[in-house]
């Protein structure tokens, strides 16, 4: 997983974890990366400066966490993500697409969603105004 420091083009900050720097810029480019503060899909990288410690710190300090540790917390902060999304939405299925854009249209009732869609579908409903976001996926569920 990469974490980025991210930025709109309204000037907001931001970051967000991806699997790799290929998974971002293909979201990215597919207008699915998102400013949380104002939707703006025109965002890039921001500066980030790297974390060193210096070796007088580290030789007093605890031992820093490992990648394995790390990797650890994210999954269990993605499986609790996917359990709340799966605890509060309604499974459509593949159903998604239509069922998000007539919720969007006001001919079915408001209500939280999920579902399948293809990243063209996803486009589109993106373009219409609708507001879709990818649920995050652990990495054993891509292979």
């Amino acid at each position: 997983m990469i974490r980025y420091a991210l930025g709109c083009a309204e000037g907001h900050e931001f970051e967000s974890w991806f699997p790799d720097s290929e998974a971002y810029e293909s979201l990215r480019k597919s207008g699915l990366v998102s400013c949380p503060q104002c939707g703006s899909t025109e965002v890039g990288k921001a500066i980030m400066a790297p974390a060193v410690v210096g070796a007088e710190r580290a030789a007093s300090e605890e031992p820093a966490e490992t990648w394995g540790d790390r990797r650890r917390q994210v999954r269990a902060t993605i499986a609790r993500l996917r359990r709340e999304i799966e605890a509060n939405t309604v499974d459509v299925g593949a159903r998604f697409p239509e069922m998000a854009r007539a919720i969007h249209q006001g001919g079915e009732p408001e209500q939280a969603i999920r579902g399948q869609a293809s990243l063209d579908e996803a486009k589109a409903l993106i373009e219409e105004g609708v507001q879709v976001m990818p649920m995050p996926a652990l990495a054993d569920e891509l292979n």
